[in-house]
């Protein structure tokens, strides 16, 4: 296998002692008031997130938005750090790259190179205690109609093997500020982003044993379905009944699937 170049490996985020610390508040504070100049965050069911502890709290993912919405949320109503695991690409980017280690934010490869440094990393935020939100479909979803679509393993096998939550969340309206795999921003800062969080999955068949590939994959598709059912609760309307697959459509796994994905990190 051809040796990378060092410009291809990513730092990994050192966890800070406390939850929320001096850098996280001066970061989300400087982005509350963009946050509330793009739309209005609505959420329910806040009561079924643990107060403290480590979990994983997972949503669909819809537009290039959805990451500062949940943040938004994780932060000012959770009261709690959000822990992204986010694409190497925006960590090489100046100035942005460092305030994202600074708050703790995970670096993920692509195409094909060993991402078990980045999971390291994640498994160090669970074990402190902290709180990892994740997009389990792993990008945009490319479902037409903009429904959940099939999920990665990653975000469920974070959840089993460091023994904590798996918290299913749904969102549904950054679509109307920044349409899915869009650059034009119409701000709409009326305009609800509604949220639901579910109470933790059941994964204690999956717990406490060693488990396969298949039992991650079993276990996602549980996970999937109640982010889609909440999904469905938010839209008044049913998801169509075969998931989406892309690979079925001859689809990208990754990047803008309309038009030529620029190379992420760790591709050849």
């Amino acid at each position: 296998m051809a040796k990378k170049k060092s410009g291809d490996f990513l730092k990994m985020p050192k966890i800070h002692k406390k939850d929320i610390h001096f850098g996280t508040r001066l970061v989300a504070n400087f982005l509350k008031p963009i946050v509330r100049a793009l739309y209005r965050i609505e959420v329910k069911g806040v009561e079924n997130v643990p107060k403290t502890g480590g979990y994983v709290i997972a949503a669909n993912h819809v537009t290039y938005l959805d990451a500062l919405a949940v943040a938004y949320m994780v932060y000012f109503r959770l009261k709690r750090t959000p822990h992204f695991l986010a694409k190497g690409n925006l960590f090489k980017a100046p100035v942005i790259g460092s305030i994202l280690l600074g708050v703790e934010q995970v670096p993920v490869y692509r195409g094909g190179h060993s991402n078990r440094e980045p999971m390291d990393a994640a498994h160090a935020v669970l074990d402190a205690g902290r709180v990892i939100a994740i997009f389990p479909e792993g990008t945009l979803t490319r479902e037409p109609d903009g429904w959940p679509m099939r999920g990665k393993i990653g975000a469920v096998k974070l959840a089993l093997d460091c023994n904590v939550p798996f918290i299913p969340m749904a969102q549904w309206g950054t679509e109307v500020v920044l349409p899915t795999y869009s650059k034009k921003l119409r701000p709409k800062p009326w305009h609800p982003v509604r949220m639901i969080i579910g109470e933790p999955l059941d994964l204690d068949k999956y717990r406490g044993r060693k488990l396969t590939n298949n039992d991650y994959a079993e276990a996602t598709e549980l996970a999937m379905a109640e982010i889609t059912r909440l999904t469905e609760i938010l839209r008044d309307a049913k998801a169509p009944t075969k998931v989406f697959d892309p690979r079925e459509h001859g689809l990208s796994e990754h990047g803008n699937f309309k038009k030529a994905p620029k190379k992420q990190v760790g591709e050849s």
